[in-house]
């Protein structure tokens, strides 16, 4: 499933929107931790395509189906956009208001990257529904290196 997001800032609000009503048929409840930490990383994605790069852009989430239960699942978040600028985490003071979304991403993902698609890019995350509180260091699925936290898919 997925939503086109224009180039606005009023977009963010309508993506945490749209997943939330995704989640509902998806069985994991609202206020579920991985229900939170998806709504959060949604928004910190779709800023980041929104602010920096001013082009429309696709936000897609593969969620597990109400039939999946309590078990193990794993939730994938991805957005594409049109810039074919590499996404780059930033170092900011306490005083600064903005730059902590990839930071953020890092570390409330239990794995995320990015590669390029066409003339822009694709960032992901996925987090497992068993996983939280038993963080260890990210796992990187086939074609991917982990470097500082992050996974880097090949392209």
């Amino acid at each position: 499933m997925q939503l086109e997001i224009r180039p606005d800032p009023a977009e963010v609000g309508r993506a945490r929107r749209w997943a939330r009503a995704r989640l509902a048929g998806s069985g994991i409840d609202a206020d579920e931790p991985l229900a939170e930490t998806l709504i959060l990383l949604v928004s910190e994605l779709v800023t980041n395509a929104v602010v920096h790069t001013g082009r429309p852009a696709v936000l897609r989430l593969s969620l597990p189906g109400a039939e999946a239960g309590a078990g193990e699942v794993t939730v994938r978040l991805e957005v594409a956009d049109r810039s074919g600028r590499a996404p780059v985490p930033r170092c900011v003071d306490g005083e600064t208001t903005g730059g902590r979304g990839l930071a953020l991403v890092d570390g409330l993902a239990d794995r995320w990257g990015w590669s390029a698609e066409g003339t822009g890019k694709r960032i992901w995350c996925e987090l497992d529904r068993c996983a939280r509180g038993s963080r260890s260091a990210p796992a990187c699925e086939a074609g991917t290196a982990a470097y500082g936290g992050m996974a880097y898919e090949a392209v």
